[in-house]
């Protein structure tokens, strides 16, 4: 991937997404259930929209995030 700029609308679509969320933990639905279909959705999505090459290397860069325990970090922050 490159460093351009996000979409216009990544911003909205991120807060459709935490309301999701909110809404499956209003249900009880266990966090690794959210996680789990979000995942499956967002790869499924990217399957019918990018290349493999392009989803690999998203995928790379996840697990990079990880590691430099990024993702953590966003805990803190109410992510």
């Amino acid at each position: 991937m490159t460093n351009e700029q996000p979409p216009e609308d990544l911003s909205h679509a991120g807060a459709v997404v935490d309301k999701a969320i909110e809404y499956m933990v209003g249900q009880n639905i266990a966090s690794l259930s959210i996680a789990s279909a979000l995942l499956g959705g967002a790869m499924a999505l990217l399957a019918r929209n990018v290349a493999d090459d392009a989803i690999v290397q998203i995928l790379n860069n996840a697990i990079a995030s990880v590691r430099r325990g990024e993702l953590r970090g966003m805990e803190d922050k109410g992510g």
